[in-house]
């Protein structure tokens, strides 16, 4: 896997031989940078970050920051050896929790992102329950976007905090976009 565009276009991702890992694929990748505004200056969350392949896209496409969560230690010592490999440790923050924490943790900070990235495992209802912790939640700055990448099997309801703006389609992979409902 090779990342897409950018400052570091080319670059290979090295990912741990695990069954617990399945990643975005290139022309998916390519495909949602292709949709959302550009990258300059935005700050990035990527949860269910796996090795990092989207945040680091985001990086080297110009994102000012990127946060990853992800809960399991193996998949985040790889991807902490991405991000230094493609020159992004000082730009980025891995936290090694379970995504329920990781969002606690980032609330209490009061951080807000301009792209919050999501891509539970397939078929597992993650989908939504991800939708419920972020709706509940003020990460996603009010211009923000919400993109949840998810199996078409999964369907995404959006309830009253956030909107569902648009949907792709490829192959097996969803990618759900959705807007903060703030008035």
């Amino acid at each position: 896997m090779r990342i897409t565009g950018g400052c570091v276009r080319g670059r290979k991702i090295y990912a741990p031989k695990s069954e617990k890992i399945r990643m975005t694929s290139d022309r998916v990748r390519e495909s949602l940078f292709d949709i959302l505004p550009s990258m300059e200056g935005a700050s990035f969350l990527d949860i269910f970050a796996g090795t990092g392949s989207v945040g680091i896209e985001a990086l080297s496409r110009g994102s000012a920051g990127v946060v990853f969560i992800e809960k399991e230690s193996l998949h985040a010592v790889e991807l902490k050896k991405n991000l230094e490999l493609c020159g992004f440790g000082e730009s980025s923050e891995v936290i090694v929790f379970a995504v329920e924490r990781g969002i606690r943790i980032l609330s209490a900070r009061r951080q807000q992102f301009d792209i919050v990235f999501a891509d539970p495992p397939y078929d597992r209802g993650l989908a939504a329950k991800t939708l419920d912790l972020l709706g509940g939640t003020s990460l996603i700055s009010k211009d923000g976007v919400l993109v949840v990448e998810h199996s078409f099997r999964e369907d995404i309801v959006a309830g009253n905090e956030l909107l569902l703006t648009d949907q792709r389609r490829y192959g097996d992979t969803v990618i759900s976009f959705l807007k903060p409902n703030r008035g």
